[in-house]
Parts: C-alpha cells; sequence; structure tokens
C-alpha cells in the first residue's frame, strides 16, 4: 500500500488547481482565481508502486453558490509521454520524492486502470492522507467496467446517491464550507 509522506510540497496541489482548474471546458465558475478548498477524496494503490493516485475533491468557494470538482491526480517521477499538454496540472517539488509531475488522472493510463479496477471490486480505496488505511466511505453500486464500457469522471459533483438499478457508479462524500457534507456519484461506467 502507498506511504503517505508527511512533507512539504511547493507550489501547493491547490495552488496548481487554482492555475489549471479555470482554463478547463468543464469549470462552471466565472472567476480567472478560484478560491479552492480541499474538500474530500480518496487514493487508490499503483500495482507497480511508481505512480501516486489521488483523486481529489475541491470546492470553489468565490461563487454564490459553492461548486465541487472532481480532479483525479497521477504523481510521477517523470514527465509521461503521448498525453496532450493540458494533461500537466503541474510539478511540484516534494518534500521526500522530489520533483514530481502531476497529471489530470483522465489522462493518465495508471489512474483510468486502477479506477476501472475498483468499479470491478479489485481495488480498494484509501484514505486520503493516513497511509495503510482503507477507506470505507467510497463505495462502488453495481459492477464495473468491461470490454464493451468506459469509465466516465464527474468533474463536476452533484449531491446524490447512486441511481436505483444504475451499474458500476462510485460515490464518495466531500464537504462543504460551511461543514456541511454531501455524496455524490464521483465516476460511472458508460458504453463507448
Amino acid at each position: 500500500m502507498a506511504s503517505i509522506h508527511h512533507t512539504t510540497m511547493a507550489p501547493t496541489k491547490l495552488e496548481l488547481l487554482t492555475d489549471w482548474l479555470p482554463k478547463q471546458t468543464w469549470y462552471v465558475g466565472d472567476a480567472e482565481t478560484p478560491e479552492l478548498v480541499k474538500a474530500g477524496g480518496f487514493r487508490l494503490d499503483d500495482p507497480e508502486g511508481t505512480v501516486g493516485i489521488e483523486f481529489m475533491v475541491v470546492v470553489d468557494a468565490t461563487v454564490q453558490e459553492p461548486v465541487a470538482y472532481l480532479v483525479p491526480m497521477g504523481y510521477r517521477g517523470a514527465a509521461l509521454e503521448g498525453v496532450p499538454g493540458e494533461a500537466l496540472i503541474g510539478t511540484s517539488e516534494h518534500g521526500v520524492l522530489g520533483t514530481r509531475w502531476i497529471y489530470d488522472g483522465v489522462h493518465d493510463p495508471v489512474v483510468m486502470a486502477q479506477l476501472g479496477a475498483l468499479l470491478r471490486g479489485e481495488a480498494m480505496p484509501q484514505h486520503q492522507s493516513e497511509s495503510d488505511t482503507p477507506d470505507p466511505t467510497v463505495t462502488v453500486h453495481g459492477t464495473g467496467p468491461d470490454d464493451r464500457l468506459d469509465v466516465q469522471v464527474n468533474r463536476v459533483l452533484r449531491q446524490a446517491e447512486a441511481a436505483q438499478g444504475s451499474s458500476g457508479q462510485l460515490v464518495a462524500g466531500w464537504t462543504w464550507p460551511n461543514g456541511t457534507t454531501a455524496r455524490g456519484v464521483l465516476a460511472a461506467v458508460a458504453p463507448r
């Protein structure tokens, strides 16, 4: 299982996301510089132990009605080849591991493979900030993707439990800036 290093990152993940998020087509805010707050998330383990995998929920508090976004991230020790330029969220100096290339997880094959494994019941969600600690609040409803299905990541999160009768939905929670909690579908299987 992945080890969480309690150390510094410069720039921080939230600083990188503050610059990156408004450039995304799915960003619904109107601020060029959103006020992001870490609101939830979880981690997955890379079976090879080389890519850090985190699913972070951030809330933009600059809008009248705060908006929650899901940003899956892959942390790598070297640049990832063959991905579009916008896939790179940024680089950061990690206090233990050195330079880390942080990618939007939907463009990282290891991140997406592990998300598929989670939806098939072949991977276990891990606590976002504690080593070797499963996160039982992250749940999968139904069965995951097969050769005929893809995984769709919900970028803008809405409060809702899994739809009745739906197959392969990943549900997790986050906390709004006022302290109330919410749960919603973070990812789901979709036909190709």
